[in-house]
């Protein structure tokens, strides 16, 4: 007998055509945002077959419907590319199981919104880089991910999160936190507060370039970690790009910067002794090898040029929301110790400091592989 669940789990199984006899479920909660189970059947053959069954965050994500139109539109494309191309769209593409009465997700008595996806099989995600091949790989299949989808009419997706990567905006809620100041913090941090003031001209770059057509609107994913990869478990190479909830009309610059940033980076994004962080460059060398390896073709010149530029913005933009949150008292971001986000934007500042330093070579090494790759 199961143990009781601690959802409704028959009305939701009743309500989507999965085959085979239910056998157990258990929970796979890497994510910070929906909470996520593994559901197993009994199928026919005798083979046990897996599925993943997923709580939409509707707090984060209020309009589920839009959420779901842009997932069930990517994962389309991609799953009719794959097979076109001879591979396996069970494991190279996330695909999504419609209700009985043909709906992405299902939404129960109680207003909870549940979607169903295949299970990836002998493949599995990372939490941190213990191999530079690993980050290499990485960028691989996010690279792969933007190629594959550079055809997609991008302007046919929602934002989910209004302004996500909009640094200019973002730098104006910036200001306003500080004008507010509604946890009294400012006078303690004002060095903090002019390190992001310093660089204001820095947040327009690229948003003035996509509006004057230097750079083009894309289809990006806006939260490219390296667990939103999944790896084979005997290649370790990168199978499919996962957790697509954020996927957005964008800049691909915001993708690549930001897997910089989370990747590169020496230390913990909130590492209190501030000499241990710096940009690794033989990681950042490995991230755009892989990169540039399988998105290369699909990108402009421009884009390429500003690669290294992206990183820096993309930091810059990540702790300057640490510390706004910080001036408004931790309402955002979920917080261990009183000056959590303080030394979150302490230590994205300080890898915005080295990138500014180690820019000149960024620029030498992302040229240098360009041109091997052009060849």
């Amino acid at each position: 007998m199961q143990a009781q669940t601690p959802f409704k789990l028959e009305e939701i199984i009743a309500n989507f055509n999965l085959p085979g006899e239910y056998i157990g479920y258990k929970l796979s909660n890497d994510g910070h945002i929906n909470n996520t189970y593994i559901i197993n059947f009994k199928e026919g053959s005798g083979k046990t077959k897996s599925y993943l069954l997923q709580l939409i965050n509707t707090n984060v994500f209020k309009n589920p419907d839009e959420l779901m139109e842009n997932i069930v539109g990517v994962t389309t494309y991609l799953r009719k590319i794959v097979i076109d191309n001879g591979g396996d769209p069970e494991r190279e593409s996330l695909n999504v199981y419609f209700t009985k009465d043909n709906q992405p997700y299902y939404k129960d008595a109680d207003g909870n919104c549940w979607r169903i996806y295949n299970f990836i099989t002998n493949a599995h995600s990372c939490q941190t880089i213990d191999d530079p091949k690993t980050f290499a790989n990485a960028a691989k299949a996010f690279g792969k991910f933007q190629c594959l989808l550079a055809d997609y009419p991008s302007e046919t997706l929602h934002e989910t999160i209004p302004n996500f990567h909009n640094t200019v905006s973002r730098f104006a809620d910036f200001e306003k936190a500080v004008e507010n100041d509604i946890a009294g913090r400012a006078a303690g941090v004002t060095q903090e507060i002019d390190f992001v003031l310093s660089r204001k001209d820095d947040t327009g770059i690229l948003v003035n370039m996509l509006k004057d057509g230097k750079l083009p609107l894309r289809v990006t994913h806006n939260d490219t970690k390296l667990n939103n990869v999944m790896l084979d478990n005997e290649t370790d190479e990168g199978i499919c790009v996962i957790d697509l909830d954020t996927v957005m009309p964008g800049l691909s610059l915001y993708d690549f910067g930001d897997s910089i940033r989370f990747g590169a980076n020496t230390a913990a994004e909130d590492e209190k002794d501030l000499s241990k962080v710096s940009l690794s460059l033989p990681l950042y060398r490995e991230y755009v090898a892989g990169y540039l390896e399988t998105a290369g073709a699909s990108l402009t010149e421009t884009e390429v040029e500003y690669l290294p530029f992206s990183a820096k913005l993309m930091t810059l933009e990540c702790g300057m929301r640490f510390l706004g949150d910080y001036l408004n008292g931790d309402t955002y971001f979920r917080v261990a110790y009183s000056d959590h986000n303080l030394d979150r934007c302490r230590t994205q500042f300080k890898l915005v400091e080295d990138i500014e330093r180690k820019m000149d070579e960024m620029q030498q090494i992302t040229q240098e592989i360009y041109s091997q790759i052009k060849k």
